[in-house]
């Protein structure tokens, strides 16, 4: 039998067959996926071949292999740095959902983010979330960064998951699509996919006063058939994402408006750096090249994963 991997809990795998039933399935004996080191053989969204076997009255599912993905979506653990996580697979866009503050979304996060994503051609749509908390001044900040990711050529969206405003822009783009939602942990993921279905009722939570982060709601990522004829991959909030398995060289291609110049540089082997008449440094003291794009570039080439986590706005 085939089917689609809808939850993975890291040693149960619910899956649903092209007939539309669910089964919980285990792995027959060890998977290694060729080239990829991760922590999970499996991940949600895996189109995967199993038999039925008889355990006592109920039928287990063996997977017994994995069909080829079109994409993954992978990071590195901050604290684990030599272990990899693949979040979802066969993915035809993801919304990465960001919010000022209660938590903040750090720009490093963000363009580490958008360089995963570009690196495994996944299309990436910004959502800014929490619109109805925000002062007049936090207003014209997340302009500025709408402005900012809409010029790099990123699709953006200003919404309130919470009063519903801007929702249905969402519903949309997800119609006929397998759709992530990612960001940080009380970002306010689960409240736009109950916004978007409410019959689903996933589990929400406040945010911690003391630590103004958001509690993981969310312990393992899972796919839901959507009403409107979407699916959605809902996954725990993440509170650090390191880059895999890029060198150094490869890094600006993966941000767009650096990849746009490089033709421009005067050694074709530029790394954006040191090198005397690099486009993206002259770009950068123009002002056409964002600071803290820079900033996100060179923490990446120089390996800085730990300690990426500080204010863009305070710290210039």
């Amino acid at each position: 039998m085939q089917g689609i991997v809808y939850k993975s809990t890291g040693s149960w795998y619910t899956v649903k067959s092209d007939a539309g039933d669910f089964y919980e399935c285990r792995i027959k004996g060890k998977f290694r996926i060729k080239g990829i080191k991760s922590t999970n053989p499996i991940a949600v969204g895996d189109r995967v071949i199993f038999d039925l076997e008889k355990k006592g009255d109920e039928e287990i599912g063996v997977i017994s292999q994995i069909k080829d993905r079109k994409n993954y979506i992978i990071r590195k653990s901050v604290n684990l740095s030599k272990q990899t996580h693949i979040i979802a697979v066969n993915l035809d866009q993801v919304f990465l959902l960001v919010t000022l503050n209660n938590p903040k979304t750090y720009t490093s996060f963000i363009d580490r983010f958008l360089v995963t994503a570009e690196a495994y051609e996944i299309p990436v749509i910004i959502v800014f979330n929490k619109l109805d908390v925000y002062t007049d001044e936090e207003q014209n900040e997340i302009d500025d960064l709408f402005k900012l990711y809409t010029a790099i050529g990123y699709q953006c969206i200003k919404l309130s998951a919470k009063t519903g405003e801007n929702v249905d822009k969402v519903k949309i783009l997800m119609k006929g699509k397998t759709s992530m939602f990612s960001g940080n942990s009380g970002v306010g993921k689960s409240t736009l996919v109950n916004t978007l279905e409410k019959g689903l009722k996933l589990k929400t939570a406040e945010i911690s006063e003391q630590h103004l982060q958001g509690q993981h709601t969310t312990t393992f990522a899972e796919m839901y058939d959507l009403s409107f004829g979407a699916r959605i991959i809902d996954t725990p909030g993440i509170r650090g994402f390191g880059i895999v398995d890029m060198e150094k060289d490869e890094i600006g291609d993966y941000f767009p408006e650096f990849f746009k110049l490089k033709p421009q540089c005067k050694f074709n082997n530029c790394i954006h750096l040191d090198e005397p008449k690099c486009a993206v440094k002259m770009a950068l003291e123009e002002d056409s090249v964002a600071f803290s794009r820079y900033r996100s570039y060179v923490q990446m080439v120089l390996g800085e994963d730990e300690n990426y986590r500080f204010d863009i706005y305070k710290d210039n």
